[in-house]
């Protein structure tokens, strides 16, 4: 397809196909299919798949929609719950299924078929069972579950509950970089990268040092059939597991004369392998000294590449950083206030505190910036070729032994720059109405354990009726297994720590206040007003951003918190947050939850 072709619209990849479509990529099998069923009693329906044809997919459907969703184990006598197809298809001689289950509901299967006619192993059969659990979370976690699983309700949503979000609300997820007019300029650049070096199909990735991937912003040469949906611009993959992003983290170009060997582990050369690709090269470019980028390019021919053609694509790779600093340019002369754009009125201007917290934002945002391009990246740089001398088996023991110890200390220091870089992105907020109690009570299941170990006795206190609050429940869990965790580091053994909730009249609206006290030793007065600020500890390790990200968290819920502690009284936090009333829409959504005391006449 020319640049100038029109494209032809494709509806836009749901949230769930997204996440199915990640878990999918997983999984080193020839076939896979993921479907869920939209309703209850209703027909399965496929959501994502590679490797079968159409006729296998409608069989598989049909013959998974007939089977039973019932919460006992499925199976054949094997043991587990994977169930054998009894079908044979021309795309695969082996078929296997796993239900998905989301609180002891089937609400989808997992079908994969192999093309060998050896069965699949019982430890197979655990491995794909162990994925499909890992699937359920995901989900979970992407807020994709009818909380309810009702009749004639969707089982699995296509996008996260809507939210009715005010602009304050909205966090933007990191910027994509692939545009149409980029794409079709990336396009012509590697159209004349043919010339020099021939290929089969090639493609040019954008690295995000702050979000740790790179991103696809063009695809040239052979893209017939259905091979876009493999490799498409904007799609964002791991350096962990993909070739560019190797040659990202080794800062140097590699070459693959058998793409046979690494179709399991790169996900950009498993569409490769299934066109019968039998060689490729990944070349990164440099933009001001640091890696801005990639270029790959793959033939059908053996061996068709080597190190060398690096100075070939010379002119190509110059061609891409102009194109990428030209791409950067608008937005930062928006960034600037440049051309005629009107000068907003005095009284529309911030005032000194909001201008003083965007400075520290801008600044922040900087050094976040030159934390990912000129630490992480050549951390990772090392990180990668420790352990490629590591894996090669060529030293001693000691030698061995010292680099693994070498590797572990970078990875510690990898997972604290993580953290920090974490902390300066904005938060992505999946919100929806939640239960404070359950939030509460999944916290201390997680710290179970702990509380148990140190004979810490846990009271608490919560009212007949609480309202419900819209939030985030997996940031919500963290902010209280943040607390919870340092009362008991705060406590001696046979502590106690209670837990209160309480509604509250707020400026605005009504609130919900939990209440956190633990008799543990006091916060130094001198200290108690530094708590919350960034990278300030009392510890010997950690990086002082455990109630930095806290505050940060309960504040984008347009909630608050504070913290009192006195000797001889122990710490309290109180976090407030906005409660949602018990109107008519939220009794509907809650119908079936009446209390005990109430009967119906």
């Amino acid at each position: 397809m020319t640049p100038a072709t029109k494209p032809l619209a494709v509806p836009p990849e749901t949230h769930l196909q997204r996440a199915l479509t990640a878990a999918l990529n997983e999984l080193e099998v020839d076939a896979a299919l993921a479907g869920t069923f939209p309703l209850e009693q209703g027909p399965l329906v496929a959501q994502v798949y590679r490797g079968f044809t159409p006729r296998d997919i409608q069989a598989i459907v049909r013959t998974l929609s007939a089977l039973p969703m019932q919460p006992a184990p499925l199976d054949e006598g094997e043991g587990g719950r994977a169930i054998r197809l009894r079908l044979i298809t021309p795309g695969a001689r082996n078929l296997l299924a796993i239900p998905l289950r989301y609180r002891n509901r089937v609400y989808g299967y997992l079908a994969l078929g192999r093309k060998e006619s050896g069965a699949f192993s019982k430890k197979e059969r655990t491995t794909f069972e162990s994925a499909a659990e890992e699937i359920t979370k995901s989900l979970e976690r992407e807020s994709l579950f009818d909380q309810q699983v009702v009749l004639s309700r969707p089982l699995v949503a296509s996008q996260p509950l809507p939210v009715a979000a005010t602009p304050a609300e909205l966090f933007a997820s990191p910027p994509s970089h692939a545009s149409p007019e980029l794409e079709a300029q990336v396009h012509a650049v590697l159209e004349e990268a043919r010339s020099l070096l021939p290929f089969d199909r090639a493609w040019v990735c954008y690295y995000d040092p702050l979000a740790g991937s790179v991103e696809v912003l063009g695809v040239a040469g052979d893209l017939k059939g259905d091979q876009k949906k493999d490799l498409k611009p904007g799609q964002r993959l791991a350096l962990d597991s993909s070739a560019a992003g190797w040659a990202v983290r080794h800062r140097k170009p590699r070459v693959d004369q058998d793409l046979a060997s690494t179709q399991g582990r790169f996900l950009d050369h498993k569409h490769l392998y299934k066109d019968r690709f039998q060689s490729s090269i990944v070349l990164p470019f440099f933009v001001h000294g640091q890696v801005g980028g990639t270029v790959t390019l793959a033939s059908k021919e053996p061996s068709r590449y080597v190190v060398t053609d690096a100075r070939t694509l010379e002119p190509v790779t110059l061609k891409l950083v102009e194109l990428l600093q030209q791409a950067a340019a608008p937005s930062k002369a928006g960034e600037t206030g440049g051309g005629d754009v009107p000068l907003p009125r005095p009284e529309s201007l911030p005032s000194e505190p909001a201008i003083r917290k965007q400075e520290r934002q801008a600044a922040l945002g900087e050094f976040s910036a030159f934390l990912a391009s000129e630490v992480r990246e050549p951390l990772a740089s090392i990180r990668a070729q420790l352990e490629e001398v590591t894996g090669e088996g060529i030293l001693d023991f000691d030698p061995q032994t010292r680099i693994e110890n070498a590797m572990r200390d970078l990875m510690r220091i990898e997972a604290l720059l993580n953290e920090i870089l974490d902390f300066a992105k904005p938060l992505e907020l999946s919100r929806r109405l939640c239960r404070v109690p359950e939030i509460i009570e999944s916290a201390l299941n997680v710290i179970a354990t702990d509380l148990e170990v140190s004979r810490i006795q846990v009271t608490k206190n919560y009212p007949a009726q609480i309202n419900p609050v819209r939030c985030d429940e997996a940031k919500m869990q963290q902010v209280l297994l943040s607390i919870f965790r340092n009362a008991v580091e705060a406590m001696s053994p046979g502590g106690q720590l209670r837990i209160e909730l309480s509604h509250q009249r707020g400026t605005r609206h009504r609130e919900v206040q939990i209440l956190i006290h633990n008799n543990g030793a006091p916060i130094p007065a001198e200290i108690v007003d530094k708590v919350f600020e960034p990278f300030f500890t009392t510890k010997r390790t950690g990086t002082g951003l455990g109630l930095a990200t806290v505050k940060k968290i309960v504040e984008e819920h347009q909630g608050s918190i504070s913290i009192a502690s006195a000797p001889e009284q122990g710490t309290t936090v109180i976090i407030r947050l906005p409660a949602i009333s018990r109107g008519p829409a939220y009794r509907h959504r809650h119908r079936g939850r009446r209390p005990p005391h109430r009967r119906a006449h």
